[in-house]
């Protein structure tokens, strides 16, 4: 169930149209709308996701916190999924545009109700070993395997900041092997992608 045949097979046909008509650019040029790239590649039985940690940087309400390459939708961004490959390649120097994009997951919202942005994940399957190239937005690039998150092994609970520092609370999340926590938004994402794959997956609290 968690290997890519089977994965492709649950996801085929589950795609998102893109948002129309392209929405109007603020000042900075940047809309409302953010997409993200959910990245699979084999790994034996099982399947590894990348994510990446977030650089540090003041004011940036997600610092620090590990994510999906992506980011918002710029004004000449065809649509929302041209958005998550362009992001990728700039993120981590992962060119994904030729590659095989198994499907797109339920749009999300931050659970800010401060910050109006819609995030559109789309799932894309990579081989072998893609070298990084981290930018300045980006602290580390990092491969888990699905099964533990799956399986609620590695389901845990910690105490974190949010809100760009503005206070502290306890989060649900998965710990992955390499000791980061992956919660909030890309938590639900996670959760999200294997209700999709299996039917059975019972999501586990936010």
């Amino acid at each position: 169930m968690l290997d890519l045949p089977s994965i492709r097979r649950r996801l085929a046909g589950r795609t998102q149209p893109p948002v129309h008509p392209a929405p109007k650019a603020n000042s900075r040029g940047r809309t409302g709308q953010a997409a993200v790239a959910v990245v699979l590649r084999a790994a034996g039985d099982d399947t590894e996701m990348l994510f990446i940690q977030r650089a540090e940087r003041p004011g940036d309400p997600w610092s620090g916190h590990m994510a999906f390459p992506g980011g918002h939708r710029d004004a000449e961004d065809a649509n929302l999924c041209a958005a998550a490959v362009r992001e990728t390649q700039e993120e981590v120097g992962l060119d994904i545009s030729a590659a095989a994009m198994l499907g797109a997951l339920p749009h999300q919202r931050p659970m800010s109700a401060s910050r109006a942005l819609t995030v559109a994940p789309f799932v894309f399957e990579v081989s072998g070993d893609p070298a990084f190239t981290l930018n300045h937005e980006v602290a580390a690039a990092i491969w888990a395997p699905l099964a533990p998150m799956h399986r609620g092994e590695n389901a845990a609970r910690s105490r974190l900041s949010f809100h760009g520092g503005g206070g502290t609370a306890a989060f649900n999340g998965f710990r992955l092997a390499s000791g980061h926590f992956v919660w909030g938004l890309t938590y639900r994402m996670v959760q999200t992608f294997l209700e999709r794959i299996d039917p059975a997956y019972r999501r586990l609290p936010d």
